[in-house]
């Protein structure tokens, strides 16, 4: 396996379930016109796709462990390519509904096997290394997403945008096919998922590590969700709000290349998670004070900084006790996140208050820090 074409697959299968997701977004409203339903019911494709997409985390890492990476990849891929293609086809709403939840099932693929494949060729610091150059290219994700969905609604509609999909997913399928080797080097087929699933709830570094990433992930997605009815209440054009979003994901990605510095002058990775909690808390404080101006969005550049340098260190380190069942380990961590970041960013709609969303979520980074125990080193 050539190193550089598969660092360079493996980025581009952890970018795709992001891409995906944020490549749809500016579709709702043309679906919403083609189907002839209201806005709610266009945003429960989005539903649709995140639940969807918690199941198939925890199936396809589950299948990576008993029948190997390589197949269980192209297995998904296929899925995700088969269900664009139908939904390109349906001519009703529901069907579309359909269509997103086999999508989702199969994007899932791209973010779970992908982490422990990374995690079969890499350890330790080199892991974390690893992580901070993805980090980088996830930092674009929604940039690139939504810029590129935009214009392809703008001519095709929302056709246009599932018909990307299903070049792109056929893309990574053939990349995957002729590059990805097999990297499970003993079977684990013997891996009992419940057993695994209790062994992680009695495990406090696992949940320390679900926490962290569920606090910075949080952070950084209630900018997102709340940012733009802040710009509303201050009369602040709409448009201003997609040029923050690339000037936040610069800034994640700022963060991940200064991860990567201080990996390399010897920095350990509690050290990094802890000094970008204060980074964070210093933003969401920032926010907070500034929440009457559209200049909330200078002291979100360092919330979104701490993104890139908290988040790489805690993948790298999360599943180092559970080397021997990868896959398995990583589904279910991610579906301890996700329920996390779900349960925690339906609290931060209801309340609308982004700067106390930030400084809680911060502040709840940094107190992990206090006896991590095995949970980073």
């Amino acid at each position: 396996m050539n190193h550089r074409n598969f660092l360079w697959l493996a980025i581009a299968l952890l970018m795709f379930p992001q891409i995906a997701q944020t490549l749809y977004s500016p579709a709702l409203g043309d679906i919403g016109r083609v189907f002839n339903v209201g806005p709610q019911a266009a945003v429960q494709t989005l539903s649709v796709y995140f639940l969807s997409f918690a199941v198939g985390v925890v199936v396809w890492g589950r299948l990576c462990d008993r029948i190997g990476r390589r197949p269980t990849m192209l297995a998904g891929l296929a899925i995700y390519a088969a269900a664009t293609l139908f939904g390109l086809r349906v001519s009703s709403f529901n069907g579309l509904l359909l269509a997103q939840m086999l999508a989702a099932f199969g994007a899932a693929v791209g973010s779970v096997v992908t982490q422990t494949v990374l995690r079969d060729r890499f350890k330790g610091t080199e892991l974390a290394q690893v992580f901070s150059l993805v980090g980088i290219a996830l930092a674009a994700s929604p940039a690139i997403g939504l810029f590129t969905g935009a214009s392809l609604v703008q001519v095709f509609g929302y056709r246009g945008v599932l018909a990307a999909l299903l070049l792109l997913a056929t893309l990574l399928w053939l990349c995957s096919w002729y590059i990805l080797a097999e990297t499970r080097t003993v079977s684990t087929g013997h891996v009992g998922l419940f057993e695994t699933f209790g062994r992680m709830l009695r495990d406090p570094g696992i949940w320390r590590s679900a926490l962290w990433i569920a606090s910075f992930n949080v952070a950084l997605f209630s900018y997102y969700s709340l940012a733009p009815f802040i710009f509303q209440r201050l009369g602040v054009d709409a448009r201003v709000f997609g040029y923050s979003g690339v000037i936040l994901a610069l800034g994640s990605g700022f963060g991940a290349c200064l991860n990567r510095r201080l990996l390399t002058a010897g920095f350990k990775a509690l050290q990094l998670v802890r000094l970008a909690g204060g980074i964070a808390l210093l933003g969401g404080m920032g926010v907070w004070s500034l929440q009457d101006s559209v200049a909330f969005v200078l002291p979100m550049l360092l919330v979104v900084l701490a993104f890139g340098l908290a988040i790489p260190n805690v993948l790298g380190s999360a599943l180092a006790d559970y080397a021997d069942r990868l896959g398995t380990a990583g589904a279910l961590l991610g579906l301890m996140y996700y329920l996390l970041i779900g349960a925690a960013l339906m609290l931060a709609g209801w309340f609308q208050a982004l700067g106390e969303t930030l400084i809680t979520c911060s502040a709840v980074a940094l107190l992990l820090t206090i006896k991590p125990g095995k949970a980073i080193v």
